[in-house]
C-alpha cells in the first residue's frame, strides 16, 4: 500500500513498513499493487508436528509463527497428498504462501509455496526408498524444487545435495539449521538404569549402523563393566545380530522413550554412540551434548559439521574405529570430561529459537510479491 515515500505491505498479519526510494516507476506499480492488495496469509502444514525430527522442527517453528493450519487429517507423507494438498489449497492467491516443514508439496498451487527437505535419505539410502517413494522424488519432489519460492534445510551438507540432485540454484535453498529444547540441560533428573551405560538413541533403520554398533561392543572388551542401551525395541534381524556377538546379557532395550523423558536418558549415559552412515542433520548429537553426555559419532554425511571439535569422529564402516572410540570413552576420565566442557559449549550454538526466527523472516520476505520486492530493493 502505498504511503508518502514508503510502502506498506503485509506479512502474516502484520503491517510492516520499509523506506523505499521514490522513483516515478516503481511508485505506478506500487499504487497498481495497492489497489489489487488483499490480507496476506501463510498457511502452514502443520500435520508435521511430532516428536521425530521433523516433527520436532515442525513444532517449534511453527510455535511462533501466525497462519492458518491445512484443513487435512491424512499423514503428509501418504501417497497421493500432493493431490490433496493441493484441493485443500486451492482457495489461495498469489498473494498468500504456503509452507510446509516437511518435504510434501501441493501438485499445483496458485500461491507461492516454501517447504523443507531436511534430508535426502530416500535416494541415497535405498534402504529407506521404495519404488513409489523414488518416483515421488523424481516427478514431484524435484518439480517442487523448481516451483518453490525457497527450499529450506538443515545443514550446508543437504543444502549441497539438494543442490546437486535438483539441479536449482544454490541461492535458493536456505540452511536454517535444528535447535536444542531448553529441557536438554545436565541437571535433569537422572534416569533410573540401575547400570552404566552407552547409549544408542536410534530407530532399527539400516543406515543407523546398528550392526556394526553391536560388533564393536563386543569387540571393545567393555561388557564386564558396561551396558549397551537402545531406544526402541529389537528386531528380529538385530536380536540375532547380539546372539551372533554374544552380547544378549549386554545390551538392553529401552523401549519407545517419550520425549520428556529423553533428556534424563542422555544424562545418565557415559557416552552416546551414534556411527549413523547417513543424517541430514543428527539431532541425538546435539541434545546429547545439551545434557553434558560425550559424543561418539561419524566423520561423514553432516555429522561433523553439527559436531564441530566437540565429539569423536569415527569411520561409521570400521567396526575397529568405533570400538577403540567405545574403550577410549569409558576408559579415559579427562576425555569424557573434555568432551562434556566442548560439547556443552557447541550446543548453546544451537537453538530453536534462533531457527524459528530464520525460518519466520525467510517466509515473511516470500510474502512481498516481486515487483514490490524490487521496489523496496535500496540498492538499484
Amino acid at each position: 500500500m502505498f504511503c508518502g515515500s514508503r510502502v506498506v505491505y503485509v506479512v502474516g498479519r502484520c503491517w510492516c513498513i520499509r523506506s523505499i526510494r521514490a522513483e516515478h516507476q516503481c511508485l505506478d506499480g506500487l499504487r497498481e499493487w495497492s489497489r489489487r492488495l488483499e490480507p496476506a496469509m501463510i498457511y502452514a502444514d502443520q500435520r508435521w508436528i511430532g516428536d521425530h525430527g521433523i516433527g520436532r522442527f515442525a513444532r517449534h517453528v511453527l510455535a511462533g509463527l501466525d497462519y492458518r493450519k491445512v484443513p487435512l487429517a491424512s499423514h503428509p507423507a501418504a501417497p497421493f497428498d500432493a493431490w490433496r494438498l493441493a484441493r485443500a489449497l486451492r482457495g489461495l492467491t498469489r498473494n498468500d504462501l504456503f509452507f510446509s516443514p516437511g518435504y510434501n508439496s501441493p501438485l499445483f498451487c496458485a500461491s507461492p509455496f516454501v517447504f523443507s527437505i531436511h534430508d535426502l535419505s530416500h535416494i541415497y539410502c535405498p534402504e529407506n526408498s521404495s519404488p513409489l517413494i523414488r518416483l515421488y522424488y523424481a516427478t514431484v519432489a524435484k518439480r517442487a524444487c523448481h516451483r518453490a519460492a525457497s527450499i529450506l534445510t538443515v545443514s550446508e551438507f543437504t543444502r549441497k545435495q539438494i543442490v546437486e540432485w535438483s539441479g536449482v540454484p544454490h541461492e535458493k535453498v536456505f540452511n536454517v539449521r535444528c535447535g536444542v529444547d531448553p529441557g536438554y540441560h545436565p541437571e535433569v533428573e537422572p534416569h533410573n538404569l540401575p547400570f552404566p551405560y552407552l547409549l544408542c538413541v536410534s530407530n532399527r533403520k539400516r543406515h543407523k549402523n546398528e550392526f556394526r554398533v553391536v560388533q564393536a561392543f563386543a569387540m571393545a572388551g567393555i561388557a564386564s563393566s558396561m551396558r549397551l542401551v537402545f531406544t526402541g525395541e529389537p528386531t528380529a534381524e538385530l536380536a540375532d545380530c547380539i546372539e551372533r556377538n554374544h552380547a544378549a546379557t549386554s545390551v538392553n532395550f529401552v523401549g519407545a522413550v517419550a520425549e520428556m523423558n529423553l533428556p534424563s536418558v542422555y544424562r545418565s549415559a557415559e557416552a552416546l554412540i551414534f556411527p549413523s552412515l547417513y543424517e541430514g542433520f543428527g539431532l541425538p548429537v546435539l541434545e546429547a551434548m545439551a545434557c553434558g553426555t560425550p559424543v561418539v559419532t561419524a566423520n561423514g554425511s553432516a555429522l561433523p559439521e553439527v559436531a564441530g571439535d566437540a565429539a569423536l569422529l569415527v569411520d561409521p564402516t570400521s567396526v575397529e574405529e568405533i570400538a577403540g572410540a567405545m574403550q577410549r570413552i569409558v576408559s579415559d576420565t579427562s576425555l569424557r570430561r573434555e568432551l562434556r566442557r566442548k560439547g556443552l559449549a557447541r550446543a548453546a550454538q544451537f537453538s530453536w529459537a534462533s531457527t524459528a526466527a530464520k525460518v519466520g523472516e525467510l517466509l515473511r520476505e516470500n510474502l512481498i510479491p516481486p515487483e514490490v520486492k524490487g521496489c523496496c530493493d535500496p540498492h538499484p
